[in-house]
């Protein structure tokens, strides 16, 4: 079977929504979390299940349902009030949202085992919720219903990293173009530094890289610095928070250069095409709320770093990664491997790219591979 038109003849959907315990139904009707649970065909109850959840992108049609569903088992595309909103996400409500389609899982569809299935951005905050569900640390950050919530999050079986960015601070750090002199200006360059003049490179010399990944970290450390004083100015003022451009996000040399974390990759490429120009186009973080950035992006303050929570996980967990993948390298998967806490760990490379587009087979073969490793331990 390697048709994707026949794999989505093979299962069921349903469509699940729900409030939230720090987040009601708006007067308009919608819920803040809400997806869809993909089952085989003609077995609406399978007794094992994987959920998959982002920051801001819509889940709820992940393209690895139909084939995980199709080979026995419940797939729950999951989103949180945050699809789509990206410059609000606040990682403490997140958790809690997630924590109600796990319920959700063993409580309505009678599921008795629950995969957390972290998918690019999503690995790092599947991790979180596992690693809090664990062990909480959050839990102060909210009150009431919420704190309750957070702090006894209920924790899942299984842990799935597919081609899994380490953590969003870390990606957006990664990704940023570090020859950035003025956050407000969209084309102020430091030409030093910048990984689009051809005296640079590609190819990059060592010390190159080194001063640019420098660079890129202490503009991270920018604005963070600036967002925590105008944080306070605002407060000072009865204003709780505001919304801040970003500009100028694949910067990252590995786009450009590929001697860099070799591959099988198309080189000169990123998920938004040539990266010249998905530089200079709006991008990953675009905008942000000052607690947004806090909580997400910023390497000082953020909880979404994934070596943090990656390390308390103790249950079994499967890492996969394609090798043509233009936006998570090999060294970004052989680091998450490494950070897992959980005994029984395996890293996997396989033949494809971010999201195993290129081909229907990729995707049946990463299927295979995620099912095989869970059925051995079923």
């Amino acid at each position: 079977m390697t048709d994707a038109g026949r794999i989505e003849d093979t299962v069921d959907s349903r469509f699940v929504s729900s409030e939230s315990p720090t987040s009601p139904r708006i007067m308009a009707g919608g819920h803040p979390c809400q997806g869809v649970h993909w089952t085989p065909k003609g077995n609406p109850a399978p007794r094992v299940a994987f959920i998959a959840t982002h920051y801001n992108v819509d889940f709820s049609e992940h393209y690895f349902a139909p084939y995980l569903a199709s080979r026995g088992y419940g797939f729950l595309g999951w989103n949180t009030r945050y699809r789509g909103a990206e410059d609000m996400f606040l990682l403490e409500h997140a958790l809690v949202d997630i924590s109600v389609g796990v319920k959700w899982l063993r409580e309505v569809a009678g599921v008795e085992t629950v995969v957390l299935f972290g998918n690019s951005g999503g690995g790092s905050l599947m991790a979180a919720y596992q690693a809090e569900a664990t062990r909480s640390t959050l839990s102060g950050k909210l009150k009431g219903a919420g704190a309750e919530r957070l702090a006894a999050l209920p924790p899942a079986d299984f842990y799935v990293s597919s081609n899994a960015h380490i953590g969003r601070p870390e990606v957006m750090t990664d990704w940023m173009d570090a020859s950035v002199t003025d956050e407000w200006d969209p084309v102020a360059t430091d030409p030093s530094l910048d990984p689009f003049n051809p005296d640079n490179g590609p190819p990059y010399a060592p010390e190159f890289v080194t001063r640019y990944r420098a660079a890129q970290r202490a503009r991270n450390q920018r604005i963070t610095d600036w967002v925590k004083a105008e944080l306070a100015r605002l407060n000072a003022a009865g204003i709780p928070d505001r919304i801040f451009p970003l500009f100028r996000m694949w910067g990252d040399l590995r786009c450009m250069d590929p001697a860099l974390d070799p591959s099988d990759r198309k080189p000169r490429w990123c998920y938004r095409g040539d990266p010249a120009i998905a530089n200079r186009s709006p991008s990953i973080g675009r905008a942000s709320m000052l607690t947004s950035w806090l909580s997400m992006w910023s390497l000082e303050t953020s909880d979404c770093q994934g070596e943090p929570h990656l390390k308390k996980l103790a249950v079994p967990s499967l890492v996969i990664q394609g090798t043509a993948d233009t936006g998570v390298f090999p060294s970004d998967a052989a680091r998450i491997h490494k950070a897992i806490g959980a005994s029984d760990k395996q890293l996997q490379m396989l033949p494809g790219a971010h999201y195993f587009e290129d081909s229907a087979q990729h995707r049946h073969d990463a299927a295979d591979v995620v099912t095989s490793w869970l059925q051995a331990r079923i």
